[in-house]
């Protein structure tokens, strides 16, 4: 009976220790269990933060870069013509200036003095048909450009013989020629002095420098850098303000071309219906 009850005592603390080291168990696996989903909620966190820090960086990037891409081509332009010095830099400016008004003027004025000369042909030989000299003179002074004046001139010649109206018509002609050519020449010189001018500068601005490196008695690369950039600075502006007046001149010179052309043919035929206009009237 004793023994019995022994190895039920036995059993007993056996199924006890048995039960605890489960529980024990138990509680590990919970808290490993709860370790892992807190570290792996961490990692989560952690990696939605570096998503939203990526997502972020890029517009914080652009956000950053954006007053750079902003600066205007104009706005360089303007510091750098700053950085080249006011001296020389005003000449250069003065001569775009002038040049530029020198140009849009003569545009105004070729656009205005190029006519349909077909038309005012056409015209001046309809009033000669029908009203005569003076009704065709009238066409000719109601009409803007050197050809009207040129017909005008012709017309207002007739009476005194063909060959004064061939001399009329040349003389009024080279004179128009010299009215479309007006102002040509100060626009080329201006294409001359800017470049000379920003050598200029950039040749006072080398002496300069090498004054300072005299002074300082060393070559110093911060030293020098200064002064030839200002002086180089000249001479991209004169040249710039040179190609731009370039450009006009030369459309300027096409335009008169064009013009002298028109008004040399539509001589040749204005004097054509004014022999055909002398014989019907011999």
């Amino acid at each position: 009976m004793k023994k019995a009850l022994s190895l039920l005592a036995i059993v007993a603390l056996s199924l006890g220790s048995v039960n605890a080291y489960a529980q024990d168990d138990m509680a590990a696996n919970d808290s490993t269990s709860t370790t892992e989903m807190t570290d792996s909620s961490a990692t989560a966190a952690a990696d939605s933060a570096a998503s939203e820090e990526a997502t972020e960086a890029p517009v914080e990037e652009t956000t950053a870069e954006a007053p750079a891409a902003e600066k205007a081509f104009t706005q360089i332009l303007k510091e750098k013509f700053i950085e080249g010095g006011a001296f020389f830099m005003s000449f250069v400016l003065l001569a775009l200036v002038l040049g530029l008004a020198l140009v849009i003027e003569r545009i105004i004025y070729l656009t205005f003095a190029t006519t349909n000369n077909d038309k005012l042909f056409s015209q001046v030989e309809d009033a000669l048909g029908k009203g005569g000299n003076e009704a065709a003179k009238d066409v000719c002074r109601n009409t803007r450009g050197p050809v009207a004046t040129i017909f005008y001139e012709g017309l207002d010649h007739y009476s005194e013989g063909m060959d004064m109206v061939d001399k009329s018509i040349m003389s009024v002609g080279s004179v128009e020629n010299g009215k479309l050519e007006k102002g040509v020449s100060w626009i080329s010189l201006f294409i001359a002095l800017a470049p000379m001018l920003g050598f200029m500068g950039t040749v006072i601005g080398m002496i300069g420098a090498f004054d300072a490196i005299e002074a300082a008695g060393d070559i110093n690369p911060s030293l020098v850098a200064g002064g030839i950039k200002v002086a180089l600075l000249t001479t991209v502006f004169g040249l710039i303000t040179a190609i731009i007046l370039q450009i006009f001149y030369n459309l300027i010179v096409a335009m008169i071309d064009s013009i002298v052309i028109k008004m040399e043919d539509a001589s040749i035929s204005f004097l054509d219906i004014l022999v055909e206009y002398n014989k019907k009237n011999a």
